[in-house]
This record gives structure tokens, sequence and C-alpha cells, in this order.
């Protein structure tokens, strides 16, 4: 490791409330992505006459359990359970319910109260809340993580040509592009969802077309002032091509201050799923989703739990991005001299 990336490694874990903020986020975001082996309505494992089967992996008839249909075991139903457990035992995930799980043993109408079976109670369709949250956290944040990724990389490109050829280059792409900014995106989402059901890369597709621009004006400044540097003129005269100067000599200096940008604008990502959820034009119907949990709870004001968990949810989600990203910043900042 060079001396400037461990000052920047000490930097980083000087600041410490965004330090642990990332392991915190990194454990939320694994659990997140094994959300199957967290929370399912199909065990992760069940041994029968001497047999061991994985329903959480694969479909098995009801049939292989002695059973009647050639469907698929639905393994919440006490009749299934009793042929399994006549001849073996089945070992049920933390939650055994999925984020579609409806449970129809409720000591109330849904939505229900905070129970032991649902630990934050359920939605005004029966389903687990804990589980809809697990799902929902995993979808917001690989949107929002495939959304920075997209728009960064459109946008550090474009930034990059703007400030590198100046000129006629650099003012037609600017007026360009404060004519896309100032494009309605609301009332494009909104005859998009007339038109196609709205779908998870339907939505990245059409929120990467207006989130590109956030990174141009940082990576253009750093090129317009690094055009001229002695290295580049150097490089020129030995007739180095403009992409490989760009890309291999400038792109590395105008990466320090995009990266500081990253998780803000991962944070901005995650909240735009939310929004769009919430006003009924992000996800299909029925989806996991933090945005639909907040819609929720807004129409069943008699059922708290369910708006003070989304609000908490996205509270803490989006905190612990802005303390990693002040930590980010730290560890980028020439300034600050750490003695870790």
């Amino acid at each position: 490791m060079t001396p400037l990336n461990r000052r920047r490694l000490n930097n980083f874990r000087a600041n410490r409330r965004g330090y642990w903020s990332l392991w915190i986020f990194t454990a939320l975001f694994i659990v997140a992505l094994l959300a199957e082996l967290v929370a399912n309505d199909r065990p992760l494992l069940v041994s029968f006459k001497g047999e061991l089967y994985f329903p959480v992996l694969k479909v098995y008839p009801e049939t292989a359990f002695g059973g009647e249909f050639e469907t698929q075991a639905d393994y919440r139903d006490p009749y299934v359970q009793e042929l399994i457990e006549a001849d073996g035992w089945l070992l049920w995930p933390l939650i055994p319910f999925s984020y579609t799980t409806i449970n129809y043993d409720l000591p109330e109408s849904a939505p229900s109260p905070p129970t032991a079976d649902n630990w934050l109670g359920t939605d005004d369709q029966g389903r687990d809340v804990v589980a809809r949250v697990i799902y929902g956290l995993r979808i917001s944040v690989l949107f929002g993580l495939a959304l920075t990724l997209m728009s960064s990389v459109i946008g550090v490109v474009a930034g990059a040509v703007q400030g590198f050829f100046g000129g006629k280059v650099d003012l037609l792409g600017q007026r360009f592009i404060e004519i896309w900014q100032g494009l309605p995106v609301l009332y494009i989402l909104i005859i998009a969802a007339s038109i196609v059901q709205p779908g998870f890369f339907t939505l990245l597709f059409l929120m990467t077309l207006f989130s590109w621009t956030a990174l141009v004006g940082v990576v253009r400044a750093e090129f317009l002032r690094a055009r001229n540097f002695e290295y580049v003129r150097a490089a020129r005269a030995l007739g180095v091509a403009n992409w490989t100067i760009m890309f291999r000599h400038l792109l590395p200096n105008a990466m320090v201050a995009t990266l500081t940008f990253l998780p803000f604008i991962l944070s901005g990502s995650v909240t735009t799923l939310t929004a769009l959820d919430f006003l009924g034009l992000g996800l299909p119907p029925g989806s996991a989703s933090l945005g639909e949990l907040l819609n929720q709870g807004k129409n069943n004001l008699q059922a708290p739990w369910l708006g003070f968990t989304a609000f908490l949810i996205l509270s803490i989600m989006l905190s612990l991005l802005v303390f990693i990203g002040e930590a980010v910043r730290d560890a980028f900042d020439p300034r600050k001299v750490s003695g870790g």
C-alpha cells in the first residue's frame, strides 16, 4: 500500500462514526442479500425417510413427502408438516415468512399488531412486515447501487469530454445539460407508467436517463483545471492519444472528488425508488418495497407500526450512508492528517 493510500485509510478510520457505519451497513446488506435464508416460507432443510431435501433451493412436489398432489408442496400446510414429521423433520429459517406469504392465523384482522410470530406485525394484506423490510432493503440498495454505478459512468465520461476538449464541445454540452435537467421527470415517469408496466430494469433505465448529470460538473471542473498542466502538454507533444491522456492521466485526479460524492448519490438513489413506490409509480404491486410500506402506514393510521417501521429503516439506512460519505470525504481531504 502506498503512503498516500495508507494516509487515506487512516483518515477514514479516524472518523469513527463513518467507520462503524460502514461495518453496520455492510452487515445489514449481507443479511438482505441472504434474504431467502433468513425469511422464507420454505424450510432450509428437510429430512424425510433418511434423505435430505433443500426446499429453499429446489422445488419439490407434495408427492415427494407422501402427499397426493404433484404441485409444489406447501410447507406451511399442517397436513404437509405432519407427513414430513412422521418420518423426519424440518429446519425453518429464522423468520418463517417470505415477503408474499399471507399469515392466515392472525389474532385479529389485518393489519395486525406485533406478535411472537410477526415481530413487527403484518400489513393490510396479512404479510409479515419484517420479511418485507428485509426483501425491500435488498431491492432498494441493489437499485441504488446499480443506478449510482450507471449514472456515474455516464456522468464521468460526459464531464471528462467537456472538460478536456473545452471550447464548442464544452459550450454545447453545458447547454444540452441545462435543457435536459429542465425536463419534468415526474411527468415523464407518469407517462411511461401508463404505457408500460414499471419494473426494476425499466425504472433503472428511466432514472439513469435523468441522473447521470450529477457528477458532470465535478469531473468537468477537474479536467478544465488539469488539462493545461505540464505533464498533459508533454504527453500531447509526445503524440499520446487524447483518450489515453484523459482516462489514464487525468481521470485518477478527478476520481478523488468523484468518490466523495458516491455515498450521497447512493442515498439519493435509494430515496428516489422509495418516493416512486410511495407514489405508485415504482415497482409492480406486491413487490417488497419500503415506499409501499410507507404508503400503507399513511393509509392505515390505526396501525402505527407500519409507518414507524418504514421511517426507522429509511432513517437508519440513509444516516449510515451519509456518515460513510462524510468519512470518505475526510479520507480524500489532503488537509486532514491522521496520526493513526
